[in-house]
């Protein structure tokens, strides 16, 4: 993550505003980063067929459904259970209009066709965490909260990050950190909780909070929590979220539809940086040397970028801090 990317476990994809009473989910409440922005890119027309990719909240996914009335459908797809089970109860109200599945948006190219979304209009994919999933205990996304560190999405597959922690070595840990953290600590990181294992588990967010926070030096001044980097590392990890998002772009490309719109909302550098080479690799046309007179490759551009990447306001990030490192691009398919 570059150095102009704001770093807590604050970013996410959504806030959740709690109960007046003391700690109750208001899914009401929940605030979906720059929603106009992306109504606005998709620009959903009535009678439009749209995919959802990471439902979260649904926060988007109902402004979507709404601009598209009265007979527009959309797909929404998460791996989280708990997500779908949410948003089946915040979306009820559309009826038929709205297609649920849960799956990781990187089996898009398979899910949406059998759902009866071979051929659409536009594809959101919002890469935060929600306010929802920092909060559970049981998961341990965030050190705020706490809880033991599985830090599945979908909690039937793979390895929790504790597993991970357990048995990986302190070179490899350090690596992880690197590739996906870009962690300037790694190696300090990972000899204290290889040290720290040797005697006590590394089994909750906040055992590897304070690890972290004791390895690395304290800074003059903290913007962020110095586990953030980490903790970043050790979901994409689990989830393989990297290889995801490259899976669902590539879906992109086989599911719009000429004039369909993808909309991309990231927020750190790693993901930014796929986006932004994708967009900039399909909107190429001919690929062929200089000195070859004509072209020989035949390759046609497959999407026309909608611009610059845009950044949420002031007032947003003022209303809903973890907005503030969200990157929106936008992209539309063109004819081949």
């Amino acid at each position: 993550m570059s150095s102009k990317d704001p770093l807590d476990e604050m970013t996410g994809g959504n806030a959740a505003v709690g109960s007046p009473e003391g700690g109750a989910e208001v899914e009401v409440g929940h605030l979906p980063v720059m929603v106009d922005e992306v109504v606005e890119t998709l620009a959903p027309g009535s009678g439009s067929l749209q995919i959802d990719a990471t439902l979260g909240g649904a926060g988007h996914a109902e402004r979507v459904l709404d601009a598209s009335s009265p007979d527009g459908r959309l797909l929404g797809l998460d791996a989280d259970g708990a997500a779908i089970a949410r948003s089946a109860r915040r979306l009820a109200r559309f009826g038929d209009r709205v297609v649920l599945r849960q799956t990781n948006f990187g089996e898009m190219a398979e899910v949406a066709p059998a759902a009866g979304f071979g051929r659409v209009d536009g594809i959101l994919m919002d890469l935060g965490l929600s306010s929802y999933q920092l909060s559970d205990v049981e998961r341990g996304f965030g050190f705020r909260a706490g809880g033991r560190l599985d830090m599945r999405f979908d909690t039937s597959r793979g390895r929790p990050a504790a597993d991970l922690l357990a048995t990986m070595a302190a070179d490899e840990l350090a690596a992880l950190f690197r590739r996906y953290g870009e962690e300037p600590f790694a190696g300090r990181i990972a000899r204290t909780i290889v040290e720290t294992r040797r005697h006590t588990p590394v089994e909750t967010a906040e055992q590897l909070a304070a690890l972290v926070e004791r390895a690395v030096p304290a800074p003059k001044a903290r913007r962020t929590h110095p586990a953030t980097r980490v903790f970043q590392a050790m979901r994409i990890a689990v989830n393989d979220e990297l290889v995801a998002l490259e899976a669902g772009l590539a879906a992109s490309l086989l599911l719009l539809r000429p004039g369909g719109r993808l909309v991309v909302l990231s927020y750190h550098s790693l993901e930014d940086r796929i986006v932004k080479r994708f967009i900039a690799s399909e909107q190429r046309g001919c690929i062929c040397p200089p000195e070859v007179p004509i072209c020989v490759c035949g390759r046609s551009p497959n999407l026309r970028s909608l611009g610059k990447s845009r950044t949420p306001s002031a007032k947003e990030v003022t209303a809903n801090p973890r907005s503030r490192s969200a990157r929106l691009r936008g992209a539309e398919r063109v004819a081949a």
